[in-house]
């Protein structure tokens, strides 16, 4: 009876025509990064119009800035922060054959565009066309409209289109049909994507180019840049049609989906079954009340929230792996695009809710990689894991679903996949483990890895709990407090370590390589496992709530390096960038639940709107989007994997959510005008209800919330026995000690302080190596240190050890002196002028330290031995990393002088490297000598100005080198 009456519910919201209130072109603007093409929910073809081509807000190929259209591709990602997909450009057009893109483009209006759910259509301007557009799950189905009259007509099919492809290829099957591969490389390093394409009429003829080179009439064609225009008789004014399946398998899966899904054309009826979809979707949640732009705003981002991740399945089941081998799925549907660093923290608990049978796909999904792969997804796209972002987030995506009773995958086979990343070697995480927190020069982004590993390891040890295994329970539970060993109590921030030294200058405001898209005020408040615990290392709620306050009011500025992510600032408090998400609602847990109400609708008011650039950041595959489908309900996961959620502040008069079981959960707001965000009182199923949180169950038993609005802030939800509680209370951790000294490298000795973050701790040390415990030296007095030494130390109280804190202190050479006369770059110094002669060497990751930049131009540097000597070898030590702009130097020219004003030069050593290869390479440009001189000065040449092919293209190259090695 209960399970007929929900259905009912939901068929009646079905009559409601939900697609009217999307606004796809929300965040195609500003920094949002959406595209408006259509795509069914959570679809494989995303078909959208391509505007740009390059750059962080082309990252999903349009941007509502642009007056010009290059065509029409079959794939988009909707609001990343990099570039990628836009495969298989189609575009119509009329006249002669172009094969340069910014000949063949066209300009258009947006007076002439228009968007809904599964429907996009624009009037191309230079060839007077109307393109119409739709899809299925795995089909994009085009319809030209050419001018009337006329009689031919033609459409180019561009594979060298967007980003750097690797092979393609291209065969016609029969006078309407092709299909084809196409291999590319971008932020998916090895995208492999097979598609077929068939058009409504017969080819009249058709011509292919390769490398524009027009080739004539080919049947195949091999290479990377294949271009080929197919004309046609156009029919008595009648519309042409192209439809385009795609494969991440082979062509024939593709023309598989093709015929499964969309055997006709028949336009305006996938028109109406794609936005039927879209009406069951969107109506899983039904809003009354609120201002119209309130509702388009909420139904564009559960919209936006039900993109991604996409199907990456044939209709048979097959799908390619991340091992990038051929698997067929077994009662689950494969997908991609899972970013996760976003995700977490809203898109996927809001799925928990909406779409649990979804959310389970996903999960089985994450285990297929790991199966195939080696590993659960970091941030994978299309059977590529690109290790975008940081953490191992599928975690808390799996634990927070196994928690709310989401089943359907092998549970136990989770957990051990989830400890095989978080056991494993990659980014740190032996050091993490070994010493509670990541430092500076093993790990970039230390302080932000060591937060969201922290959060990461209670999601695993939760779900040891349930799983019956305590001493993983145990393991994880102290790993989770690893926070503990990066907060400074003399600041009040997560602050960076180099070794077991806090970094220094420190301004909390200063964006660096220790945090990720984010500075210390982002991150300080990142603790969601253990907000208890956070709150006593600030002294208390009162000091807590205090500092929490500062983060929402503060008027320091951004400083340090620009980064375009960090934006919708409330004082330091960063809506358009997920690590601030659920700061708001930690008022919730200090007991000013009143204070989150105001906040949230502050937000509402700013960082969301109706327009193009009405999100303010990156859309980041739903996560953007939705944060305001959750908070405005009335609530939102500040902890997933916890099972509740902090209430915030409803914005509208009444929501239903129609669960998946047949019920139906209620959210009413009384009296919800816009000054009225303050929450007087509330009722649960008819009963008073206090608490400033709400339980997941609550929800899925279906009933209602009611909450009475007021324009005053209250007391409601305050008391500390109605507020939510984050706290770690077993296997609690004593945290490491840290270093005070002047630096890490020194000429004649360096003093060296040891100290506690929290009273009554005893410290212990080495300095020979070994492994100190309770019963190593005790610290007392401040240590010398007059030879390169590496310290280790702990803290112990009652028995109880932290970890291990290790800190190297250099004694560097100081028989030659370096004076750089090139300009270097004031973030990356590699601790000083004297870096490319202390015998330190850079690791891989140029961000650990020890490499310089010389920055914009070429590297020159002049080296005094201070007296004459002998030399036999002389090398320069560089890097290449492509994808952060450092090239190698074109050539290094090393030069002698006895005086240091008059030098000649002693041989040039050319870079025979490969200018296109992407990844982290390192070398040493080498001359053999037989010189006696005083002076050495080297000469690096910068390779100049990045190459059109790059997406820095006409920026300058960095020239990173760490060391000058003479011998």
């Amino acid at each position: 009876m209960v399970l007929t009456l929900g259905l009912a519910v939901t068929a009646n919201a079905q009559q409601k025509d939900f697609t009217k209130l999307v606004n796809p072109f929300i965040g195609t603007g500003g920094h949002g990064h959406t595209y408006p093409g259509p795509s069914m929910p959570f679809g494989m073809v995303q078909l959208s119009p391509d505007t740009r081509l390059k750059g962080w807000d082309g990252c999903s190929g349009y941007h509502y800035t642009d007056s010009t259209i290059y065509g029409f591709s079959h794939t988009h990602l909707s609001g990343t922060g990099i570039e990628d997909y836009c495969d298989v450009l189609l575009m119509p057009t009329t006249g002669q054959y172009e094969w340069d893109n910014e000949k063949y483009a066209s300009s258009f209006s947006h007076q002439q565009e228009q968007a809904s759910p599964g429907y996009y259509s624009v009037k191309l301007d230079k060839y007077n066309i109307r393109v119409n557009l739709t899809s299925t799950t795995r089909v994009g189905l085009h319809e030209y409209i050419f001018p009337t009259g006329t009689k031919t007509g033609n459409v180019l099919l561009d594979l060298y289109h967007r980003d750097i492809v690797k092979d393609a290829s291209f065969k016609v099957i029969n006078d309407s049909t092709i299909v084809g591969m196409r291999r590319s490389t971008s932020w998916a390093q090895d995208q492999v994507l097979y598609f077929a394409l068939r058009f409504s009429q017969p080819v009249k003829q058709w011509t292919v180019a390769l490398d524009n080179l027009e080739k004539g009439a080919l049947k195949t064609a091999q290479g990377r840049n294949i271009k080929t225009y197919f004309r046609f008789d156009l029919r008595a004014d009648k519309p042409l049609y192209a439809k385009v399946s795609i494969s991440g398998v082979s062509e024939e899966g593709a023309l598989r989906n093709m015929d499964a899904e969309l055997p006709h054309f028949r336009f305006n009826e996938v028109v109406k079954n794609t936005k039927d979809a879209w009406n069951k979707t969107l109506g899983k949640i039904e809003v009354n009340g609120g201002t119209p732009d309130q509702q388009t705003i909420f139904y564009s981002a559960l919209y936006h929230a039900s993109l991604n991740p996409n199907l990456y399945m044939d209709v048979d089941g097959q799908f390619r792996g991340t091992d990038k081998k051929i698997h067929r799925a077994k009662d689950f549907s494969n997908y991609s695009v899972f970013s996760l660093w976003d995700t977490h923290r809203a898109l996927h608990p809001l799925m928990t809710i909406i779409d649990q049978r979804r959310t389970a796909d996903w999960i089985n999904t994450f285990l297929a990689q790991y199966r195939y792969g080696g590993m659960l997804p970091v941030w994978e796209l299309s059977a590529n894991e690109t290790f975008c972002m940081i953490g191992y987030h599928a975690v808390p995506v799996i634990v927070d679903a196994f928690q709310k009773g989401i089943r359907g995958f092998d549970s136990t086979y989770a957990l051990e996949a989830m400890r095989s990343y978080a056991e494993g070697e990659q980014f740190g995480m032996q050091d993490y483990i070994r010493q509670g927190y990541l430092s500076a020069d093993v790990q970039a982004e230390s302080v932000s890895r060591t937060l969201e590993y922290a959060y990461d390891d209670w999601c695993i040890a939760q779900m040891a709990k349930w799983l019956h295994q305590p001493e993983v329970y145990t393991r994880y539970m102290k790993r989770a407090q690893s926070y503990k060993n990066l907060f400074d109590a003399s600041t009040g921030f997560m602050r960076g370590k180099n070794g077991s030294r806090w970094m220094s200058p420190f301004d909390p405001t200063e964006v660096n390589n220790f945090y990720t898209e984010a500075n210390a005020w982002q991150y300080s408040f990142a603790v969601q496992q253990d907000v208890s615990g956070l709150m006593s290392l600030y002294g208390g709620k009162e000091k807590f709530v205090h500092k929490l306050n500062e983060l929402f009011t503060t008027e320091m500025q951004l400083s340090g390096r620009h980064q375009a992510d960090i934006t919708g600032l409330i004082g330091q408090y960063a809506h358009g960038n997920e690590p601030s998400h659920h700061m708001a609602y930690l008022f919730n847990y200090a007991g000013q639940p009143w204070r989150t109400q105001e906040l949230l609708n502050n937000i509402y008011q700013t960082q969301y709107h109706n327009a193009p650039d009405g999100l303010s950041g990156n859309e980041d595959c739903g996560q953007m989007s939705a944060w305001y489908v959750l908070s405005t309900m009335g609530f939102y996961s500040v902890t997933p994997g916890s099972g509740v959620y902090a209430i915030g502040s409803p914005l509208f008069d009444e929501v239903k959510i129609h669960l998946e079981n047949g019920k139906t959960f209620s959210i009413k707001a009384n009296n919800r005008k816009a000054q009225n965000a303050y929450i007087q009182s509330a009722q649960l199923n008819g009963r008073p209800y206090s608490k400033s949180y709400l339980a997941h169950s609550d929800i899925m038993k279906g009933g209602t919330l009611q909450f009475n609005m007021t324009n005053k802030p209250g007391k409601w939800g305050s008391e500390d026995n109605n507020i939510p509680v984050s706290a770690i209370t077993d296997a609690v951790t004593v945290p490491v000690p840290y270093t005070e000294a002047v630096a890490d490298r020194f000429l004649d000795k360096v003093e060296v302080t040891l100290k506690t973050t929290a009273p009554g701790l005893t410290i212990h040390y080495t300095t020979d190596g070994s492994t100190p415990t309770a019963a190593a030296a005790t610290y007392t007095t401040p240590l010398i240190l007059k030879e390169t030494t590496t310290l280790h130390a702990i803290a112990c109280k009652s028995g109880q050890c932290s970890q291990v804190a290790t800190a190297v202190f250099h004694k560097i050479p100081t028989d030659k002196t370096i004076n750089i006369l090139s300009k270097l770059h004031p973030q990356f110094t590699g601790g000083g002028n004297d870096a490319l002669i202390d015998g330190i060497r850079g690791k891989s990751d140029f961000r650990l330290g020890a490499w310089q930049s010389h920055y914009p131009g070429d590297l020159e540097a002049v080296v005094d031995l201070k007296s004459k000597r002998a030399v036999h070898k002389l090398a320069l030590s560089v890097l290449q990393d492509l994808a952060v702009w450092i090239w190698y130097p074109t050539q290094v020219e090393y030069f002698a002088s006895e005086d240091g004003k008059n030098f000649v030069s002693l041989g040039v050593v050319k870079n025979t490297f490969s200018d296109r290869e992407y990844g982290t390479h390192q070398q040493e440009l080498t001359l053999p000598v037989n010189v006696q001189t005083r002076f050495i000065k080297v000469k690096a040449t910068t390779h100049g100005q990045i190459p059109d092919w790059h997406p820095g293209k006409g920026e300058p190259c960095h020239i990173f080198a760490d060391e000058i090695i003479i011998e």
